[in-house]
């Protein structure tokens, strides 16, 4: 028996299945499927060792981005063969693997001490969402280089689900996300002299679009400081600061108020399980009788944890996400009315299959950026994202709720269409 079958036996022992794709061992044997589908390599004995310390995901992970582990072939394809292959079977239990792993280990002389770890996980401590903790969440992420960020996104540097209305082949990224800009700016009902406040800003495109193309006086805010600063130095090229102002601040200490509309987009996420409904009600305090909210925010299935090891050391600590309609309560409970919920699951996974492609195209000057570790990280986390909204794990809607004045009044559009039919000035 070759090395290879060896290693295949012993994966379908430890995962209750057979393996769907075909394995190369270190020395070079393979075993398994040859249907001209993903190679999984494990390319050095290390990365058994780090699956005896670390089984599941993590210690998955932790092997492929360094190396110890490989993929030959489209990643995606193999981690989508994986998923549907477990999500039919019964996995075997923890102390099963262990039992199926140890006479393996033992005859290859695997047994050692802990392998080091990748180098690139989160160090965030303190009491989960104290605004000194969350600023440090954010700045994990979000500072990890606007260079960086500037490579993998659109130009206008947007950090979110794009909704893309055309299927022409001219039509691109960069469209999408500027369809998406019109869409919440027109949700929102801005105009000239509209006074939006945009919690959770990014990179500031969407501040400025809304002040550039509608007129609007916008108060937008970040914890992040490489974001905050690629913001201020964009919104002075173009010559906007006398109508945004970018804070670099918690919007819990936000003190302004009279909004006639608020925007957040995909940072309810980062609040916490806790923290949603002071959240919303802070949001509310915010706005007067006839003011708008727009909340975009990923949400996940009823069964699906929406996260998971991997999200949580090397890409979003303390991110909880919640079903849509357990948000959509919570933002009731805070006294709004919610007028309208769109769904747009399918369009992320256009979205980050964008940025994906984009990535491989620029790799070697991303690897340049953020070193080896860190570009395989985002490899791995794009293309498992795509697959998480592919699948309907997650999902993500754009929320739209109005205070209405105590006589009832919201100050709505009737219909959806006369909602959105306002062309930018």
């Amino acid at each position: 028996m070759t090395l290879a079958q060896d290693l295949f036996d012993l994966a379908a022992k430890a995962t209750g299945t057979v393996p769907p794709v075909r394995l190369r061992a270190w020395d070079g044997s393979e075993a398994g499927p040859q249907d001209g589908g993903p190679v999984l390599c494990v390319n050095t004995p290390d990365a058994l060792r780090r699956l005896l310390w670390s089984p599941g995901e993590l210690g998955l992970a932790q092997a492929y981005l360094l190396g110890e582990i490989d993929v030959e072939g489209d990643l995606a394809d193999g981690l989508r063969r994986v998923r549907r292959v477990a999500a039919a079977t019964r996995p075997a239990t923890g102390l099963a693997a262990a039992a199926a792993a140890l006479p393996f280990a033992l005859r290859h002389k695997l047994i050692g001490p802990r392998p080091a770890t990748v180098g690139v996980e989160h160090a965030v401590s303190g009491r989960m969402h104290s605004k000194r903790r969350d600023r440090e969440v954010i700045g994990f992420h979000y500072d990890l280089s606007n260079d960086f960020y500037e490579l993998l996104l659109d130009p206008a540097v947007v950090y979110s689900c794009g909704y893309w209305t055309s299927t022409s082949p001219d039509y691109a990224l960069e469209d999408a996300q500027r369809d998406k800009l019109d869409l919440i700016c027109r949700k929102l009902g801005l105009g000239a002299g509209t006074r939006l406040l945009d919690v959770g800003c990014g990179w500031g495109a969407l501040a400025m679009h809304a002040a550039e193309h509608y007129g609007a006086d916008v108060l937008a805010v970040t914890l992040s400081a490489e974001q905050h600063r690629f913001a201020l130095d964009r919104a002075t090229a173009r010559g906007l600061l006398d109508r945004v102002e970018f804070r670099h601040c918690d919007y819990r200490d936000i003190d302004d108020g009279g909004f006639d509309a608020v925007s957040t987009v995909e940072m309810g996420e980062h609040v916490g399980r806790d923290g949603y409904a002071p959240f919303v009600s802070r949001l509310r305090s915010l706005l007067g009788p006839g003011g708008r909210l727009l909340v975009q925010q990923m949400s996940r299935g009823s069964t699906a944890p929406g996260g998971g090891p991997f999200i949580e050391t090397y890409i979003a600590p303390d991110m909880h996400m919640r079903p849509l309609g357990e948000t959509v309560a919570l933002i009731e409970d805070a006294g709004f009315e919610v007028r309208d919920v769109e769904a747009m699951r399918e369009h992320y996974t256009r979205t980050i299959r964008a940025w994906h492609d984009t990535l491989e195209a620029r790799w070697d000057a991303a690897v340049d950026l953020v070193g080896l570790p860190t570009a395989r990280v985002w490899r791995l986390y794009l293309v498992g994202a795509a697959l998480a909204f592919e699948d309907r794990r997650m999902g993500v809607d754009q929320i739209l709720s109005v205070v209405p004045d105590g006589f009832g009044t919201s100050g709505m559009p009737r219909t959806r269409r006369a909602l959105l039919e306002d062309a930018p000035s």
